[in-house]
């Protein structure tokens, strides 16, 4: 289905992304991971690409440094798929957010995804491909939950931002979209999950499936968001969520 494509995941070597990597491999894509971590740091997830995708990349990019975006995607022949997926989340309660912990959501998980995207599209138009640019936002970036204002935040200019590539990219033949997840059995969620009962009761009465989700849910979708069945999709926020963002009412 992706056979003779390219596609960067940034935050390649986390839970999300290393399952992206290797269902985009599967369907035929050469990968090119972005990451922070050493080489040796994403290991794992280099090698769980590498069965379907000998070729597989790896770059120790930070999405923060728009230089090294630049340079890292002026170093790629071709370039057909973006998951701009890098993000952080740290939670803190309101009235104790820190300056630092602010600006950090806003660098990496908003401002990331300004530049992957926007180095990436200028790429895309030069090169004539009509690409996709697939966001990772969050169900939380239409309703707030408790202690994570910063990442909501972000997440909600994600959103925006991605109505506003769709509008102004249309006219080359890129199409941008974004995955929303909900509550997702990965990263700081998978070990809140693990490690604090008051987090899990919550959980388990916010998702009305029951259980929270997968990395490899939410990387089957960006693979339908990439694949030629959504040729006629830009602009949408793919919500898979279990539910979450559906009103509760006490029963």
């Amino acid at each position: 289905m992706l056979t003779g494509k390219t596609a960067i995941i940034t935050g390649g070597a986390g839970d999300l992304g290393s399952a992206m990597a290797r269902q985009l491999a599967e369907k035929g894509a050469h990968v090119v991971i972005w990451d922070i971590v050493p080489r040796a740091e994403a290991a794992a997830a280099i090698e769980g690409v590498r069965a379907q995708d000998p070729q597989v990349e790896y770059a120790e990019v930070d999405v923060r440094d728009r230089a090294a975006v630049d340079s890292a995607i002026a170093a790629l022949p071709q370039l057909d798929i973006v998951c701009s997926n890098a993000g952080i989340v740290e939670a803190q309660p309101f009235l104790e957010i820190s300056g630092e912990n602010w600006q950090n959501h806003l660098d990496i998980n908003l401002t990331g995804c300004f530049n992957v995207c926007q180095a990436a599209a200028r790429k895309m138009v030069t090169d004539n491909t009509r690409g996709r640019l697939i966001l990772t936002s969050s169900w939380v970036a239409a309703i707030p939950w408790p202690e994570i204002t910063a990442y909501t935040v972000s997440k909600a200019g994600v959103n925006m931002l991605v109505k506003q590539m769709a509008r102004e990219l249309s006219q080359h033949g890129i199409l941008v979209n974004a995955v929303a997840p909900g509550i997702v059995k990965a990263g700081l969620a998978g070990r809140q999950l693990r490690e604090e009962p008051q987090y899990a009761a919550r959980v388990a009465k916010a998702i009305p499936l029951g259980e929270p989700g997968s990395p490899e849910e939410i990387a089957a979708a960006v693979v339908y968001l990439a694949g030629p069945q959504t040729a006629y999709m830009t602009g949408s926020i793919l919500t898979l969520d279990g539910g979450c963002s559906l009103f509760q009412f006490d029963s």
